[in-house]
């Protein structure tokens, strides 16, 4: 494992190609967020640094998981903990860079949206003063970039993600995506609490929702999961090659078949039941970033998600107290 990979002789990729798509970013998406998210930037990112401040009596729309039970049971009075939130947050990117996410049937790749998503979220929160770090998975965990901030470091992760070679050119017979690997590297790394951005398209060998799930209970996670129209319904192409970016496999597949392109939807239609419900058994929240979606717009869906999903929250916790906790004083 290394902290960067080496330079590639010939890519087409250097600094100011970095320095040109975080200033693309910077103008077509972070102004807009800026313009949109209105002060709702901790909606979108919740700071995950908390300390304890003080103690005192419980009032109406505070959070129950809150309550302090030892003081209430001993003053029997409902009291609530007050914590402060740190200033400063440290994110991390787990960025999975496997065969599949070189997959796209338009004009970007699943990659391209995966940088793109980078840049703009990490550009976001270290202009707050937040640090950000990322590891990344090819054929492997191979690559460590620490958490720090600055305009700089995110110029370097981004040289970083663009001077790597496809995965299926660096092993083109590399095997099935070991996903728990990047996940269980993550928890041994990672070690203050910090938000955690999952950034795949989880196509991946069975196993990793179970270290998803353990990596929740210590982090804020964030499922960021990457597709492509074309994984979820086949056109009528005719008889067209596939490859699989995993495996190398190749096969000759009929898609002016009919009975077959049914039976490919409800498969995938099967694979997308299965995959959001094993997210939501880690208890993540999940951003779906499609290649033929624009990326503020999505960001934009997934801040009113989680406003709502606190609002609800909040009234589902005040509705379940008794009616002397919810108008306590």
């Amino acid at each position: 494992m290394k902290n960067s990979p080496p330079d590639l002789p010939g890519n087409k990729f250097s600094a100011a190609s970095a320095e040109q798509l975080l200033r693309r970013l910077e103008w077509t998406v972070l102004r807009r967020l800026d313009g949109l998210l209105q002060g709702d930037y901790r909606t979108l990112l919740r700071g995950t640094g908390m300390d304890l401040a003080d103690l005192r009596e419980y009032q109406y729309h505070d959070d129950i998981r809150h309550i302090d039970w030892n003081v209430t049971a001993r003053l029997q009075q409902p009291h609530v903990r007050v914590f402060t939130e740190d200033r400063e947050m440290s994110a991390w990117f787990l960025l999975d860079l496997s065969p599949s996410v070189d997959f796209g049937s338009g004009e970007q790749h699943k990659r391209d949206v995966s940088t793109e998503f980078v840049a703009v979220l990490a550009r976001l929160l270290t202009r707050r003063g937040n640090r950000i770090g990322a590891i990344l998975y090819g054929t492997g965990v191979d690559t460590v970039i620490p958490a720090r901030g600055g305009r700089h470091h995110v110029l370097h992760l981004l040289h970083t993600l663009q001077r790597r070679p496809p995965a299926a050119d660096a092993s083109a017979n590399s095997g099935t995506t070991r996903l728990h690997e990047l996940l269980q590297s993550a928890a041994r790394l990672v070690r203050r609490r910090s938000t955690l951005f999952v950034v795949s398209d989880f196509i991946s060998e069975p196993g990793w929702e179970k270290a998803l799930g353990l990596l929740a209970q210590r982090h804020e996670v964030i499922a960021v999961r990457l597709l492509d129209p074309l994984e979820l319904e086949l056109p009528d192409l005719g008889l067209i090659p596939i490859r699989d970016a995993e495996t190398g496999e190749q096969l000759l597949v009929d898609t002016h078949d009919a009975g077959f392109r049914r039976r490919f939807v409800q498969i995938a239609a099967q694979r997308e039941a299965e995959l959001r419900q094993a997210l939501a058994r880690a208890s993540v929240d999940t951003l779906e970033l499609s290649t033929d979606d624009k990326l503020v717009d999505a960001l934009m869906r997934f801040t009113e998600l989680r406003k709502r999903r606190s609002r609800s929250l909040g009234a589902h916790a005040a509705g379940k107290l008794p009616a002397h906790l919810k108008y306590a004083t």
